[in-house]
């Protein structure tokens, strides 16, 4: 684990409220483990960054973001304060949501300057249409159409990633 990644899950320690301990009791990792972690010293597996994401209530990307990072989220926060009564308003359309879904939300911006609370609520829909999306992918990768998923996958990405050599030869 790098620093960043030892600095990350300290800050997220702290903003949960959460001990080492208490991480441990909710993840059933062992504290030597998160402490490990914690300093820098351990370097973990994906399942271990995944039931610390999930015992702090994050995305695992919480654990690799650049600190300068946090920065830009205070800033959009700041920017864009529709995003606060959409949630007061709509509260049932953010179950579930993690830090990084409200960053990126708080990042968006509608023609001609910040989200409007309509506006907001048209992205929020968007983002748990996608959500649902990808809980139905990460399940059907996990089933035994995953052969056949990740080759439909496979084909619908080349097709928006490949531009055709002709394009524009006549």
């Amino acid at each position: 684990m790098t620093r960043h990644e030892a600095n990350n899950l300290r800050r997220l320690l702290a903003k949960s409220g959460l001990t080492i301990e208490e991480l441990a009791e909710q993840t059933g990792l062992d504290r030597r483990t998160i402490m490990g972690v914690a300093d820098g010293t351990n370097s973990p597996h994906s399942r271990t960054i995944s039931r610390l994401a999930k015992g702090l209530g994050v995305s695992a990307d919480e654990f690799f973001l650049d600190p300068n990072q946090l920065a830009y989220r205070q800033f959009d926060c700041q920017t864009n304060p529709i995003v606060e009564e959409a949630m007061e308003s709509h509260a049932e359309l953010f179950h579930g949501w993690t830090e990084a879904e409200f960053d990126e939300l708080h990042s968006r911006f509608g023609a001609g300057g910040a989200l409007t609370l309509q506006g907001a609520l048209a992205v929020v829909r968007e983002m748990n249409d996608s959500r649902q999306v990808h809980e139905k992918l990460a399940l059907l990768l996990e089933s035994g159409q995953a052969k056949l998923v990740r080759s439909i996958v496979e084909l619908l990405y080349e097709q928006v990633t490949v531009t055709p050599a002709t394009e524009g030869v006549e």
